[in-house]
């Protein structure tokens, strides 16, 4: 059932365990961040980064793909904690994780396979900019008046040297040897060179300590414990968390269904997009009665995982409990290893997940595709990856609407029997109704016309309302029209222009329109 070790190429035992490890030392800053952002203690966010990435990879429908604590998912979390308390968050991400749950079980992850591809260009730049974005914070330390100022000097030049010997590591140790992932190399390298050689730079302790302002902070502690959400269980909580579950849900379903796709893309495989929306919500519910803050997939540390070798199950399995042995009994490993190590991997990841090539498609693809692409990835980064995406979709269908409207045409002659005919080509529906009327001219056609449709389809109530509406022009003028090739729906569906219509039970189409009053 689970497929935790593979027979296929590319799957092996040491990828999976040695990328998961590497994946693992990524998660912690970028938990313990989200877990600032949403406002919560930096255990919230290690124990969901835990709990979401071991339960999504055994039950999820990606193998491969790494989940956990997320900034999108967090940046709507800031209110109700704010407001309401950390317990109610916890109530909140179990009502989410039963919503993705509803969604699997309806099998509504399949509608992601619907997101325009110019919509997906967007997503993925807009993220990796925001991941580009996120590590420019690592290069601010904590004054002695407690404020955020950027480096300088001596320490500012040790960081970026060593974010720019991680980057080369993992670009250049690939064509040396690929016995161990690069990233943890480079990992492992440039913290025993920080150690060794006392560089004055900051390390994930620093970090998390800076951020907390506790100069005792420590990522350690025991293994997370089974609690009741302390909210009482009545109509006014829901009032509360259920506006918040829903965007919760759909922002974290809609950023791991994204996901998945692009890893679909890069490994040429294929994932179970309502299978992931079941994994994701088990998960969810467990944090909400295990003291974490809930998520997502994470395309950052997804990519580092591919990239490293990770294809299997067993990747995420490797993070996950990598990540609960760091909180347990590895904390004084992990809060040594230098936020430049780990700035680098990132800054690879973003190199990695931009999508290049739509820089060169600008001067080869039509404008509205390029449009759509700089609007969400330009929402991504300013709002929200949700919105986004949802804008992002609305906009690619309002522009294959108004194409779709200027395929209407119509060729005309007059038959043996002196009636004209227009040969009707192209849809007809609510974007293509105005270019519809305007073909006809009905104070200047001849007494009888025939719109024959055999080429031409009917869609929608605006379609049927325009068939009558002309009809209703040719009577003011005296003329007789008659419709041809119309599917048995259109004829029950006119009210004003049913006895127009010529049956033909041979010849006319049979075909579905969408329609209310048919149910």
């Amino acid at each position: 059932m689970f497929n935790l070790i593979s027979k296929k190429t590319g799957y092996s035992i040491k990828n999976d365990v040695l990328s998961g490890l590497t994946v693992a030392l990524a998660l912690v800053p970028e938990a313990v961040a989200f877990a600032f952002v949403a406002r919560v203690d930096p255990l919230v966010g290690l124990y969901a980064a835990f709990m979401v990435g071991l339960i999504t990879s055994i039950f999820g429908g990606r193998p491969g793909m790494i989940s956990g604590a997320t900034g999108a998912m967090a940046v709507v979390m800031v209110a109700l904690v704010a407001e309401h308390g950390v317990q109610y968050l916890f109530a909140a991400v179990l009502l989410t994780g039963v919503i993705q749950m509803l969604a699997g079980v309806f099998k509504l992850g399949m509608f992601i396979r619907m997101v325009p591809y110019p919509v997906m260009l967007g997503f993925v730049n807009g993220l990796a900019i925001v991941i580009f974005l996120a590590q420019l914070g690592q290069f601010k330390i904590v004054d002695e008046a407690g404020m955020h100022q950027w480096m300088q000097g001596t320490t500012l030049y040790w960081m970026i040297g060593m974010v720019a010997l991680t980057m080369l590591i993992i670009h250049f140790l690939p064509k040396l040897t690929r016995v161990i992932p690069a990233s943890l190399a480079a990992i492992l390298i440039v913290t025993g060179l920080v150690i060794g050689l006392d560089i004055p730079i900051p390390n994930v302790i620093d970090y998390v300590r800076s951020e907390s302002g506790n100069p005792n902070a420590t990522i350690a502690a025991g293994l997370p414990t089974f609690a009741i959400p302390s909210v009482p269980f009545d109509l006014a909580t829901l009032k509360i968390i259920l506006p918040y579950s829903l965007i919760l849900a759909a922002v974290g379903l809609i950023e791991s269904l994204l996901t998945m796709t692009l890893i679909d893309e890069i490994t040429e495989t294929r994932g179970n997009g309502n299978r992931e929306c079941l994994g994701q919500g088990l998960a969810n519910f467990t944090n909400g009665f295990f003291g974490g803050m809930g998520g997502c997939a994470m395309i950052g540390q997804s990519m580092i995982n591919i990239k490293s070798g990770g294809r299997g199950r067993l990747s995420g399995i490797s993070a996950a409990i990598a990540l609960l042995l760091f909180i347990l009994v590895g904390s004084s490993w992990i809060e040594m290893v230098p936020l430049a190590a780990l700035v680098g991997l990132m800054f690879m990841v973003v190199l990695g997940t931009f999508e290049w090539a739509s820089l060169r498609m600008i001067t080869k693809v039509q404008k509205s595709e390029i449009f759509i692409i700089v609007l969400v990835s330009g929402i991504t980064v300013i709002a929200d990856l949700a919105i986004a995406v949802v804008i992002g979709v609305i906009v690619s269908a309002l522009v294959f609407a108004w194409k779709g409207a200027k395929r209407i045409f119509a060729e005309s002659h007059v038959d043996e029997n002196g009636s004209k005919v227009y040969l009707l080509s192209g849809p007809v529906f609510f974007g293509s109704i105005q270019n519809f009327q305007d073909i006809f001219s009905p104070r200047t056609d001849p007494e009888d016309v025939i719109v024959d449709f055999l080429n031409a389809r009917v869609y929608d109530h605006s379609a049927i309302e325009a068939l009558d509406s002309l009809a209703e022009r040719y009577e003011r003028n005296g003329k007789k029209l008659h419709y041809r090739h119309l599917s048995p729906e259109c004829k029950q569906l006119l009210t004003k222009a049913g006895d127009l219509v010529e049956l033909n039970l041979i010849e006319d189409p049979d075909y579905k329109v969408a329609d209310s009053t048919l149910g």
